[in-house]
């Protein structure tokens, strides 16, 4: 019983630092670095790339969209200049269909106009239709396509 006793005293005059503790992150003896892991920075990154790529691939996409606007905008500036050239030639409008070469506004176009009778033999029916002009380069030619296209009918001399 003597024993326990002395037990009991040492136990509890024993200094506290020599007690077992519970391992704590934060405390003197744990070794933990404070920032991020590699796994942590990676998994950033490609967050932040998938991001800024389809950022890049919404302002391409404005950028094309922009620049056919732009050309479909020449086009019809064109077929209407085509057409108001038609009107000051006087009532002069043969039949038939003819393709021109035009430019608007640095883009290089084609102009068809195309005069057809009507049954008022004082009318014509003219139709003016615009076209891009093919890049010429060494990969796989592309098609022409109607940027814009006029109809009217236009009062004739005989």
């Amino acid at each position: 019983m003597c024993r326990l006793i002395l037990m009991k005293m040492v136990k509890a005059n024993w200094p506290r630092s020599r007690r077992r503790q519970a391992w704590h992150p934060h405390r003197a003896g744990a070794q933990r670095s404070r920032g991020f892991t590699l796994l942590e920075v990676l998994v950033a990154l490609v967050i932040i790339g998938v991001a800024l790529a389809a950022a890049m691939h919404g302002a391409l996409s404005l950028t094309d969209t922009a620049a056919q606007t732009r050309l479909k905008f020449l086009a019809i500036l064109t077929a209407e200049n085509q057409l108001a050239q038609l009107r000051l030639n006087g009532g002069q409008l043969p039949l038939g269909s003819v393709e021109v070469a035009c430019s608007q506004g640095g883009a290089t176009l084609t102009c068809e106009e195309s005069i057809q009778p009507t049954p008022n033999p004082f009318f014509r029916r003219v139709q003016v239709r615009v076209f891009n002009v093919p890049a010429a380069s060494d990969e796989a030619p592309t098609q022409r396509v109607e940027l814009a296209q006029i109809m009217a009918i236009l009062p004739t001399t005989r």
